[in-house]
């Protein structure tokens, strides 16, 4: 399987990472890919930068930039077990893809309850299309709850290619979000995570992962522009009825 669309990039606006979009778009380039979203951190990550105007302003760039299209997107932080998030609904309308996770900057690591309890109320949110890194170990969830509340609710739980270098201990959490997900039918995204423009498009030990558990193109939103299209048709569609 080739994955096609990177759901999950960083540049220098997250002020951690390392690179441009112009730069990201050569790595997507450089990978073959037809696409990529852009998901800066939420502003509450790093003392409000980038500044909420930022994701609205978003609308400015290009749809393709070189032959690679690019999609508007954000990595929301999920600051409660309520599911708050740190952008407001009036910034979250201008995006493609909008993606929610669990930082220690801003949710403190707690019981495997109240994780999980910030993981569901999040999904709830008819914005959220995506869970990033569910398989943190710093954050330990009922991991099928969550799986079957994203299974129920038609959204996507990221199978982060970064989370197995950057995040020790992720291993067997990912591989038993991709086994539940396979088992209730649940969506999944595959992103890189990257932070250097070399590694968009790179999702190897993430994808095994995926390929091992029997997900097939399908379940998998972002494995073709096709597959990214419609799952963004039908969220924008779900999103308007809410």
């Amino acid at each position: 399987m080739k994955i096609e669309i990177d759901t999950h990039t960083h540049s220098v606006a997250s002020l951690h990472a390392y690179s441009t979009i112009d730069e990201l778009v050569n790595g997507a380039k450089k990978h073959e890919l037809k696409g990529f979203v852009l998901t800066e951190h939420g502003p509450a990550l790093q003392n409000g930068l980038p500044h909420p105007y930022y994701f609205s302003n978003l609308r400015v760039l290009p749809p393709e930039i070189r032959g690679i299209k690019l999609f508007r997107g954000v990595e929301l932080n999920i600051m409660d077990e309520t599911g708050g998030l740190d952008l407001p609904l009036e910034y979250l309308k201008f995006l493609d893809f909008v993606m929610a996770g669990l930082h220690e900057a801003c949710f403190r690591p707690n019981s495997k309850d109240a994780n999980t309890r910030a993981l569901l109320a999040a999904l709830e949110n008819p914005y959220v299309d995506c869970i990033s890194h569910p398989g943190n170990p710093v954050y330990p969830v009922d991991y099928e709850e969550v799986v079957k509340a994203a299974a129920r609710c038609g959204k996507a739980l990221e199978i982060n290619n970064s989370s197995f270098t950057v995040r020790k201990g992720s291993d067997e959490n990912c591989k038993t979000i991709a086994r539940l997900a396979k088992h209730y039918g649940c969506l999944t995204s595959c992103g890189s995570d990257a932070h250097y423009w070399a590694d968009v498009g790179r999702f190897d030990t993430a994808l095994a992962v995926i390929l091992d558990a029997g997900i097939n193109e399908k379940l998998l939103i972002n494995s073709t522009l096709d597959n990214f299209t419609e799952f963004r048709k039908r969220r924008k569609a779900e999103r308007k009825s809410a």
